[in-house]
């Protein structure tokens, strides 16, 4: 059976908004009557996920997939885990909280119509999310369009087509940070708005820990602004040493400065903005060879319930 669309549905302690989400999918597209798979990766939850993922699956086992990892890997690894057992024409990605109601793929699915993109993202100018974490995604996002010329704008709900799917899945990064991959294949993205709700259960499984640990992660994997700022910051500090050095032998010259101090200072700048730099390349290219070696797996299958 030809499926149309596969909805990926990455889940970390949501029992509770599983069933609900469920079935408000699966009513959406019974009045389409396109043919439909629903994903369910569960993250490692501490709650009973697995074990509604399991009673979701009894009740549909034409349309539940329920897959469990074994052990935490993050929100975007799990998707992409996901993204491996769909086999629809379109992937659509929603979180598993209900602040994106099902009845939005509609609009997804509207405006990828509309635009024949290969990537439609629901974004909302409203988010009821906490301030900090709001903070933190307006600053990611705005990182994001400066180093790559990427849109600045993207969500967990998004609508991708099979072909770009199967492009992600070449990559093997132990981090996987799909929206920054997307971007490095297609410039057809599209968006819509939707709305955001409040969370109805629980709290955000996005801590400010687990927010500043992603932020490093998209920094390290994805950029070389660490090691950029080793190699410019040696060359800077090679300028300022050697300024001084001339400002250190005319004092020596003209004030009689005494020669061990002027050669102490100028020999140890010197030398310290030499290491950065060279700290600075030898990095660059270990950053290079580690990512090219690097091939842990981005996830780790426990159970499938297909």
């Amino acid at each position: 059976m030809k499926i149309d669309y596969s909805v990926v549905i990455p889940v970390y302690n949501s029992e509770k908004s599983l069933e609900e989400l469920c079935s408000g999918i699966i009513s959406v597209f019974k009045k389409s009557e396109k043919n439909i798979e629903i994903i369910f990766v569960d993250d490692f939850s501490s709650d009973d996920s697995w074990e509604k993922i399991k009673i979701l699956k009894e009740n549909y086992p034409e349309i539940v997939k329920g897959i469990k990892l074994s052990k935490n890997f993050g929100q975007h690894n799990a998707t992409l885990c996901g993204f491996n057992f769909s086999n629809g024409e379109y992937i659509i990605t929603i979180d598993d909280d209900l602040q994106t109601m099902p009845s939005e793929i509609n609009k997804l699915i509207a405006a990828q119509k509309e635009n024949n993109s290969d990537l439609t993202y629901g974004i909302s100018s409203n988010k009821k999310h906490s301030a900090y974490r709001n903070i933190g995604s307006k600053s990611l996002k705005k990182t994001s369009k400066k180093l790559y010329n990427a849109p600045g704008e993207g969500s967990s709900f998004r609508l991708i087509n099979k072909e770009l799917v199967k492009k992600i899945l070449q990559h093997n990064h132990n981090f996987i940070y799909l929206d920054e991959i997307f971007f490095w294949y297609t410039d057809e993205i599209a968006f819509v708005e939707v709305e955001h709700c409040k969370r109805k259960y629980e709290k955000s499984g996005y801590s400010s820990r687990k927010l500043l640990k992603l932020f490093s992660n998209i920094i390290i994997y994805y950029t070389t602004i660490p090691l950029k700022f080793m190699v410019y910051g040696g060359m800077i500090f090679s300028i300022i040493s050697f300024i001084l050095g001339i400002i250190f032998i005319v004092k020596k010259i003209f004030f009689n400065v005494p020669l061990g101090y002027t050669s102490l200072m100028v020999t140890i700048l010197f030398s310290t903005s030499i290491i950065l730099l060279g700290l600075g390349t030898i990095g660059e290219y270990l950053r290079r060879i580690y990512m090219v070696q690097n091939k842990k797996p981005s996830y780790s299958i426990k159970k499938i319930l297909k």
